[in-house]
C-alpha cells in the first residue's frame, strides 16, 4: 500500500505510540490490560495506515479533451450542488460542488485542471462539522484559484470539526497537471469547487467521487 508523504510526521508518532503500547502489553501481567493495550495499538496503526494511503489514479476522461475537464480534487460524497456568487477570484456566478470527506476516505487532494495557480488565500474561521452547509463560508479554509486553457476555477480545502490541519504545497505561479497531488486535509474534511456558470455538471448529489479520477464538470467549448 502506497502512503502519502504528507502524513510522515503523524505516522512516525503513531508508530512510536504503538510500540510503547505493545511493549506495555508484553510487560503487564493483567490479561484484560494486555488485551486493551494491544487493541488500542492495532486500532491506531490500522486507522493511520488507512487514512494516509495514497493510491495512484487515472482520469476517467472517456475520450474527452482533458483540457476541458474539471476533475474531482477530493475523494468523498457530493453533499451539495448549488449556484452562488464567488467574489474572491472568479468574481462571477458559479456552480458550487461540495464534497464531504469522511475519516475513511483518501484525504490527498489533487489539482482539478491543467493550469497555473493564480490565487491563494488562507482564511481563519470556525470548525463546524464539515458537511454543514455553512462550513463553506464560516470554517477555516485554503482558497486556491487556477487558470487553464479552457477556463478558470476556484476550489477550497475546508477544515472540519475534527480536521484541524490543512496542507497545501501549491504556490502562486506553479503549473499543475490534472490529478497532480498538491496537499491534503487531515482527519475528516470538505472540499468546495466553484465552477463558472455554463460548464456542464456531470455529477449529482449523493454521488461518490474519487480525486484524480472522477470528472465533475466540463468547460464550454
Amino acid at each position: 500500500m502506497k502512503l502519502t508523504r504528507y502524513g510522515k510526521d503523524v505516522l512516525i508518532a503513531i508508530l512510536i505510540i504503538s510500540v510503547i503500547l505493545f511493549s506495555l502489553a508484553i510487560w503487564t501481567d493483567e490479561v484484560w490490560l494486555r488485551i486493551v493495550l494491544i487493541v488500542v495499538g492495532l486500532f491506531l496503526s490500522i486507522f493511520s495506515l488507512n487514512f494516509f494511503r495514497d493510491p495512484d489514479r487515472t482520469i476517467q476522461a472517456n475520450g474527452k479533451d482533458i483540457e476541458k475537464l474539471i476533475i474531482s480534487p477530493a475523494d468523498g460524497l457530493v453533499v451539495g450542488i448549488s449556484e452562488i456568487d464567488e467574489q474572491e477570484f472568479l468574481k462571477c456566478r458559479t456552480t458550487l460542488i461540495s464534497i464531504f470527506m469522511s475519516p475513511m476516505d483518501v484525504h490527498v487532494n489533487r489539482a482539478p485542471i491543467n493550469g497555473k495557480v493564480e490565487f491563494l488565500r488562507y482564511v481563519k474561521g470556525e470548525f463546524l462539522v464539515a458537511d454543514h452547509p455553512e462550513s463553506t463560508h464560516r470554517n477555516e479554509r485554503m482558497l486556491i484559484g487556477m487558470a487553464g486553457s479552457a477556463g478558470r476555477i476556484l476550489f477550497a480545502q475546508v477544515a472540519g470539526y475534527i480536521a484541524r490541519r490543512i496542507v497545501c504545497e501549491a504556490k502562486i505561479g506553479d503549473t499543475l497537471k490534472s490529478g497532480e497531488r498538491f496537499g491534503m486535509i487531515k482527519f475528516g474534511s470538505r472540499v468546495d469547487v466553484f465552477i463558472p456558470i455554463g460548464a456542464t455538471i456531470l455529477v449529482k448529489n449523493g454521488d461518490r467521487v474519487s480525486a484524480g479520477a472522477t470528472v465533475l464538470a466540463e468547460f464550454m467549448s
